[in-house]
């Protein structure tokens, strides 16, 4: 007893302290019930320090529980009585609303008492209560967010340039609101996770533009992130005794939000591979290239080769639409200060990804035609436009899964408008492009 009140006293240190620190580093490698019934001993083993000090452990294990909910992402979508879920008892937005408050209470009362039994405690813990307060906040627009995002999936198109700036204006608002050291593992997993989810949203408007660099450079940015993030996950190896005496190790189960984004982040990539083939092709060789996008999910070049083998199409067309685009110089990186003449005529429909070879040039100025007079139609949601020239004696199917790009499929025979099986392939091709189906599957347990 008496060496181990020595080592207190010696103790750079204060228990209170340390005692916070490991709780925020838990929560910081996203071990949330370890961290509450951490709180929760020190609790009920502490009863002497004071009111304040009680009511702050209470209200961390109530932030443990929020913090758990909130990466699981359970309060999504769920309706009852025909109200948001955010009504409910036991919704998110109660809990951060009740968290809230208790923690306006410490940072009060820590206030208020002036030369009480330890001034230093009181002045932290009223300190961190009220950086707390703001990170709760932050917590709630971005959990209102998600629950944005996740309405946003059932709409013909996304605006990722609207959500991006309603991500970085919370970002801006609490960047440095949170910033004491014992709340750090706090604070940069949060900004992580904004990182990550502004980079890869800015990366989903910049290939809809079909800007290379910029979306590469996103995507590549998001994709180290969420690494080191896994690598918390990875080092947390759960060593397990096993029946017969051996031991099972079991690598920690990230939660929804991580593997959301992961999702998020590989439908790009896939997307990304498709959009850029040409450019990233002459980084290799054809082999070479073919195995790359067959990792990516889905691997659209594959799908589209694998259909053109089927069903004996001559071409399969993925074409931008660059009209009143002054930036548009063809395939890959070009110097910001290179000049080139902005695309006139045909020019203006390139076909940024051709299969199985160049674009059929006498079949192009059918292939704009029926696009400026069914533009209404390809307009429509997952509307597939069918059209035969009998003087060609060719049939062309068009789709288009966002604003400026057309799915163009060519054959050199008659083909009919109800053949289902050509009209379905195309529905999903653009329905997986428009990438969509992630914001869908935010809520767990949703087929996305």
């Amino acid at each position: 007893q008496f060496i181990m009140s020595e080592m207190l006293s010696l103790s750079p240190v204060p228990l209170e302290q340390a005692v916070l620190e490991t709780f925020f580093s838990q929560l910081g490698i996203f071990s949330f019930d370890r961290a509450k019934d951490y709180v929760e001993k020190e609790k009920d083993g502490s009863k002497s320090v004071g009111a304040s000090w009680s009511s702050l452990l209470a209200a961390l294990a109530h932030l443990a529980a929020a913090e758990k909910a909130y990466h699981n992402m359970t309060f999504l979508g769920q309706k009852l009585g025909g109200q948001s879920f955010f009504s409910r008892k036991d919704s998110i937005r109660t809990i951060y609303t009740s968290l809230h408050n208790e923690l306006k209470k410490v940072a009060a009362t820590g206030r208020n008492a002036v030369g009480g039994t330890a001034p230093y405690l009181e002045e932290l813990l009223s300190h961190l209560s009220e950086q707390l307060c703001f990170f709760i906040q932050a917590r709630m627009e971005i959990a209102d967010f998600y629950e944005k995002m996740y309405s946003l999936s059932s709409q013909k198109s996304i605006n990722s340039d609207e959500v991006v700036s309603t991500l970085e204006s919370v970002l801006q608002k609490y960047s440095s609101r949170f910033h004491h050291p014992i709340l750090s593992p706090l604070e940069s997993s949060f900004q992580v996770e904004v990182d990550v989810l502004t980079q890869l949203l800015k990366c989903q408007a910049e290939i809809s533009e079909w800007k290379f660099l910029p979306s590469l450079l996103n995507l590549h940015s998001a994709h180290s992130k969420l690494q080191s993030w896994g690598l918390v996950f990875e080092k947390q190896r759960e060593t397990r005794k096993h029946l017969f005496g051996g031991q099972v190790q079991k690598t920690v189960q990230p939660p929804h939000l991580y593997l959301w984004l992961l999702k998020l982040k590989n439908g790009l990539l896939a997307k990304f591979s498709f959009y850029f083939h040409e450019a990233l092709s002459r980084q290799t060789t054809l082999s070479e290239m073919k195995a790359l996008t067959a990792k990516t999910s889905p691997d659209y070049f594959g799908k589209i080769s694998g259909f053109i083998r089927k069903y004996d199409a001559i071409n399969v067309s993925l074409i931008f639409d660059n009209r009143g685009s002054e930036s548009f110089q063809g395939h890959g990186y070009h110097h910001p200060h290179s000049y080139r003449e902005a695309p006139k005529g045909v020019d203006q429909y390139p076909a940024v990804v051709s299969l199985p070879s160049d674009r059929p040039v006498t079949h192009w100025p059918n292939v704009i035609m029926i696009m400026s007079n069914r533009a209404t139609d390809l307009n429509t949601l997952d509307k597939v436009v069918h059209f035969y020239d009998d003087k060609v004696q060719s049939t062309y199917f068009l789709t288009r899964p966002e604003p400026h790009f057309t799915i163009i499929v060519i054959f050199d025979s008659k083909k009919s408008e109800k053949d289902s099986h050509l009209v379905s392939f195309l529905q999903e091709l653009s329905s997986s492009l428009k990438n969509s189906k992630p914001f869908a599957s935010l809520k767990p347990g949703s087929k996305g």
